[in-house]
């Protein structure tokens, strides 16, 4: 029945492939970790794993997994609802209560993802009178979320703030009611931390409120782990905070928004993706409160986490790989071609280090990589025999 339409599908995944940037998926046999089993060639095999968002190596914690056992046995395995009808428990506003504080806001809202928590935010908060000044290199999330609210769009060069000044006054010049600027507080694709104190000072200046997606930050920067605001001391000049548990925070899924009460008060109303989707279920819920516990305790996993990328990166520089500058676990190699990238990849895997590579539509073309992330899941052991195996890949490729 699909015809042409079936036709030009596949003539569209040819295209990809042929361009070199198709996506494959390998199936991992092991819990999430410093060191994983996977398959390959019909084979398993053991590596070092370098491309996970584990970053306090909480995946497969102990602790929270017998956590989330105690709650699946004690609220069942799921809520089969959504939570204003008959989806919310006590661990649901237990959780929201224990972000709030953690981040140092009134209150928290909990989504399925920080996808959908991007998605609710503008518009739930914003009409057309208003307007969304965003940093162009913010997540996926973000975009689409600003492209679902019906407020006027500005954009500005990556931390820009000369740029970011220029959009405000355009913001300001056409009249709108309410400015919020929004941007990521660590660049997942290049690890680079947001300009906080500069947004804030310029958001007092132009009147304007700010939001910070923290997916990449929460749990592991700043004091106690409580993210980029905490990490360049703005923690009380940033308004909403959006974030994930699906990282950090135990690594398994679900979002959040934290913020003053009324806001988080008009999203538990207004916000469709939290009013359409089904609570998360209680055994996430259990174990998420019991990462966000280790997290704030955990300053010998942040200290182990920062030791590892510092040396990882001194080690990838050593060798004479291009590098994005910048002190965050996520630790880019540049490679610029999209093949090449997944050649590295392929070349890596085979030598027990476990990455993948990054290309078009992900980042820039032209802009493929290795995004490799620390975690405190690894040894000093691992971070030698990864150092290794990216030196011996790169010589044989060319790369270096």
């Amino acid at each position: 029945m699909l015809g042409r339409f079936s036709e030009h599908v596949t003539q569209v995944l040819a295209d990809i492939e042929a361009q070199g940037l198709m996506k494959r998926e390998r199936e991992i046999t092991t819990p999430q970790g410093g060191r994983i089993r996977f398959k390959a060639n019909g084979q398993e095999r053991e590596a070092i794993n370098l491309c996970a968002n584990n970053y306090l190596g909480l995946a497969d914690h102990p602790d929270i997994v017998a956590t989330a056992k105690a709650a699946l046995d004690g609220y069942g395995y799921g809520m089969a609802s959504v939570r204003f009808i008959c989806g919310t428990q006590d661990l649901h506003r237990a959780l929201e209560q224990r972000i709030a504080a953690y981040l140092g806001k009134d209150d928290a809202i909990l989504f399925a993802a920080c996808f959908d928590a991007n998605g609710a935010l503008f518009e739930t908060l914003l009409t057309d009178a208003d307007a969304v000044i965003s940093d162009s290199l913010n997540h996926a999330s973000i975009i689409d979320g600003v492209r679902l609210s019906k407020a006027k769009r500005y954009r500005f060069a990556n931390s820009d703030m000369n740029e970011l000044e220029t959009q405000l006054k355009q913001a300001q010049a056409d009249g709108v009611r309410f400015k919020l600027i929004v941007t990521d507080g660590v660049f997942s694709m290049d690890g680079y931390v947001a300009k906080l104190p500069e947004i804030c000072a310029l958001a007092e200046r132009y009147g304007a409120l700010v939001a910070v997606d923290d997916c990449h930050a929460t749990g592991h920067l700043g004091e106690k782990g409580r993210g980029t605001p905490a990490l360049t001391g703005v923690g009380d000049r940033v308004d909403i905070v959006t974030g994930t548990l699906g990282k950090t925070l135990g690594g398994a899924m679900g979002g959040c928004i934290a913020a003053v009460q009324p806001v988080i008060d008009l999203l538990r109303q207004r916000a469709r993706p939290y009013l359409f989707s089904n609570s998360l279920a209680p055994s996430l819920a259990a174990g998420a409160i019991k990462a966000i516990d280790i997290a704030e305790a955990g300053d010998d996993l942040r200290e182990r986490l920062m030791g590892h990328t510092r040396r990882f990166r001194q080690g990838l520089e050593a060798a004479g790989f291009t590098l994005l500058p910048g002190e965050t676990p996520i630790i880019p190699v540049m490679l610029g071609d999209a093949v090449l990238a997944q050649k590295m990849a392929a070349a890596l895997d085979e030598r027990g280090v476990f990455v993948a590579g990054f290309f078009y539509p992900v980042v820039p073309q032209g802009k493929a990589r290795i995004r490799t992330q620390m975690s405190a899941a690894l040894t000093g052991e691992d971070v030698t025999f990864a150092i290794d195996a990216f030196a011996d890949a790169g010589k044989a490729l060319g790369v270096i």
